[in-house]
């Protein structure tokens, strides 16, 4: 007797395909988005991080100021109190400051008896949204000479919101360049090792533990010591991007090649061979496509490690240079005692910021596996 025969409403039928996360008619995708949504944490750090690269496009756009903007007036300036009511005990609709004094020692005081409104798609720096549309407006600041510092601002009088906003430009974009760029060097490789074998095998193998017996913070500063000093930080983000692909791609290429040597014994694979297909359409079509719920998952554990080497790079002062931004040279500028203890915004602003990114990474990647794994999806959650 069958499960049908058993219960002839289906519902027995629906409640188990229910719990092994494919109802009929639901699509792969369907059935993906169905497991990771049930990770709350996940979902979150995918909001997250959508945030933080949208907020990292359109940086100039809401960034008050430029990156290199100085106010030689207000250096370490603490950070703005917004305020809704004015000392006469009226509400005001928009936000405002109130501008500040130098009362000396690198201390500043509220002067109480004006209001500095904030304006919203306001003028100011120019600048290329996008890299293209030039244009002055910016999402928010103040009238002329008043300054405001939602952030406050760093030894230059540089506005430290500004700076972090231009600054995830670098240090989140970073990743991804890198990432695109390894991961295809990595998975082409370790396909053509693993479904060829023999001497591209060999040479290829040998390639990959050569760069892995090296250490990574090593090769990384040695790799950075060979470009001239002259080098602009356009330059220098190329060439960190370059650094952080180069020694990237060896450990996946050994990881997907041990995936194809089980895929490529596959019945699909012999077929599409037995169809004259070449060789590497074969990898590129049939075994590559099938190693994709790895490399989705690894790709947003390394992202991380490519934002953190760039950040690392630059705290030593020998990635990207001032006046351009990133959160390592921010961190740097802010690595001395007396700063984090009289001026902690300056190093809690770019440290937030590390900190939240790569935990948004983290719990992304950790739904993505869970929402991948092929025996989690057919066996379902305990409890």
């Amino acid at each position: 007797m069958t499960d049908g025969d058993l219960d002839p409403t289906g519902v027995a039928d629906a409640a188990d395909a229910d719990r092994l996360g494919h109802l009929p008619g639901l699509s792969p995708w369907g059935i993906f988005w169905r497991q990771f949504r049930r990770s709350p944490l996940a979902v979150a750090g995918a909001a997250l991080l959508g945030f933080f690269y949208t907020v990292a496009l359109f940086a100039p756009f809401i960034a008050p100021y430029g990156e290199a903007d100085m106010d030689r007036e207000r250096f370490f300036h603490p950070p703005h109190a917004l305020h809704w009511i004015d000392p006469h005990g009226r509400w005001h609709l928009v936000p405002f400051v109130h501008p500040t004094r130098d009362a000396g020692g690198q201390a500043f005081v509220e002067d109480r008896t004006r209001v500095v409104p904030i304006r919203w798609f306001t003028h100011g720096a120019k600048y290329r949204l996008f890299g293209l549309i030039p244009t002055d407006r910016h999402l928010f600041g103040v009238d002329p000479p008043d300054r405001i510092f939602l952030w406050g601002a760093d030894t230059s009088g540089r506005d430290v919101f500004s700076r972090v906003l231009y600054g995830a430009q670098i240090s989140l974009t970073v990743g991804l360049v890198g990432l695109v760029i390894s991961f295809t060097i990595g998975m082409m490789l370790g396909g053509i090792a693993g479904y060829l074998g023999g001497w591209a095998d060999a040479t290829i193998m040998r390639a990959t533990e050569l760069l892995l017996s090296i250490p990574a913070l090593y090769l990384i500063i040695a790799l950075r010591g060979i470009f001239p000093p002259t080098l602009s930080s356009q330059q220098i983000y190329l060439g960190i991007v370059a650094i952080l692909a180069f020694i990237g791609w060896a450990g996946l290429a050994r990881v997907i090649r041990g995936m194809v040597l089980s895929i490529r014994r596959q019945e699909y694979v012999a077929a599409a061979e037995a169809l004259g297909m070449s060789r590497l359409r074969v990898v590129a079509r049939h075994i590559l496509p099938n190693t994709l719920s790895f490399v989705i998952v690894a790709a947003t554990i390394t992202i991380p490690g490519y934002i953190l080497g760039e950040i690392f790079l630059s705290f030593l002062a020998v990635g990207v240079q001032e006046p351009a931004a990133s959160w390592g040279n921010m961190l740097n500028a802010a690595r001395s005692q007396s700063v984090m203890i009289s001026f902690p915004w300056m190093l809690i602003a770019p440290a937030a910021a590390i900190f939240v990114t790569v935990m948004a990474f983290n719990l992304l990647g950790d739904g993505l596996r869970d929402a991948l794994d092929p025996r989690r999806v057919m066996g379902g959650k305990s409890g």
